[in-house]
């Protein structure tokens, strides 16, 4: 699934219900550079383990829940790359405490779908100047 049609809630819907591909987990990795905060991420959003992650690259398709987690939050990455209109800043603002998050760090609330809605709602308010 190409990052450019995660928008389209059609594209969206269906890639879900079909399972993504495993290769999307690496995009999402490499959108973050492939820290160890977003390996744990993708740990904890896949239910496994840092050992058995690379395994999870080469499915073909990944579960329903799963498509939808990582999915949801590539969406997040791109919507901060958005917001900040440059990938190194978006990365560092998600890997960094947040006094409007409770002084949390943006990426260790991407693993429920509330808490992604939370860090999203965050960046719409900096995109709207309400936060600097």
């Amino acid at each position: 699934m190409a990052t450019a049609s995660i928008d389209d809630s059609a594209v969206y819907i269906r890639a879900v219900r079909r399972g993504i591909s495993g290769e999307v987990i690496r995009t999402a990795m490499a959108r973050l550079g492939n820290t160890p905060q977003a390996r744990e991420l993708f740990v904890v959003l896949l239910e496994t383990t840092s050992s058995n992650l690379p395994s999870y690259y080469k499915r073909a398709a990944l579960s329903r829940s799963h498509s939808e987690a990582v999915l949801d939050t590539l969406s997040l990455i791109l919507y901060a790359e958005t917001v900040f209109d440059e990938t190194k800043i978006a990365r560092e603002w998600l890997t960094t405490p947040i006094p409007a998050l409770a002084g949390e760090i943006p990426l260790t609330l991407c693993d429920t779908f509330k808490d992604r809605q939370l860090v999203r709602d965050v960046l719409g308010k900096i995109e709207y100047g309400e936060f600097s």
